[in-house]
């Protein structure tokens, strides 16, 4: 079973719809029981960082949330949900974040009036390392974004960037934890092959 934390901030049930349908046994839950004894864990996450990080504890859920990215069970953190995995951001802050992995969210700054912030809809990918969650996904594929920060980190940790505003960590991998800003439930045909690929992880392939 994959558990889809519902901590309140995040498109759960199209996160969780994404995955049915390239064949995953998926559960939204609250509950940080079923979270500790799901196969794999999905960690969504849309609105401001400081509230993601707030929710997520009031819910009773950060520990869960980091045993689960500590372990060996696949991890998939998106938007957001990526973004709190870092040590803190500069929305209203700087804001702590969990501290998982090493590394700070900015704001895109811009100097063209042609290139907006957020930074919303269909941009390319630069694949930088194999993980198994890009498996037949090629450099150059589309997938689909809406944010107006990004993480800033050591480049040993991206699987792939994007060109917006400068060069940008788009994915990222460690070990088990792989954690995407753009939305796979929202990127169509390539969305769909990395939630195959992560259900896949999930089952033991």
């Amino acid at each position: 079973m994959i558990a889809v934390v519902d901590y309140g901030m995040g498109n759960l049930r199209s996160a969780a719809k994404a995955l049915e349908r390239v064949g995953a046994r998926v559960e939204v839950t609250s509950d940080p029981a079923r979270v500790r004894s799901a196969d794999a864990v999905v960690l969504p996450g849309v609105g401001a960082f400081g509230r993601c990080v707030e929710n997520l504890k009031a819910a009773g859920l950060e520990d869960a949330v980091r045993e689960a990215a500590a372990s060996t069970r696949p991890f998939l953190g998106i938007c957001v949900g990526m973004q709190i995995l870092f040590e803190e951001s500069e929305e209203f802050g700087p804001v702590a974040g969990l501290g998982i992995l090493p590394g700070r969210v900015k704001r895109f700054v811009t100097e063209s009036p042609d290139m907006k912030v957020p930074h919303m809809g269909w941009n390319r990918l630069s694949v930088k390392r194999a993980a198994p969650h890009l498996k037949g996904i090629t450099d150059g594929e589309h997938v689909y974004f809406v944010h107006s920060y990004y993480v800033e980190c050591d480049a040993s940790l991206a699987a792939t960037t994007t060109s917006y505003a400068g060069e940008f960590v788009s994915s990222v991998w460690r070990d088990n934890l792989f954690a995407v800003q753009f939305h796979p439930e929202k990127s169509q045909a390539v969305g769909l092959k990395l939630l195959e690929n992560f259900a896949r992880l999930a089952n033991g392939g």
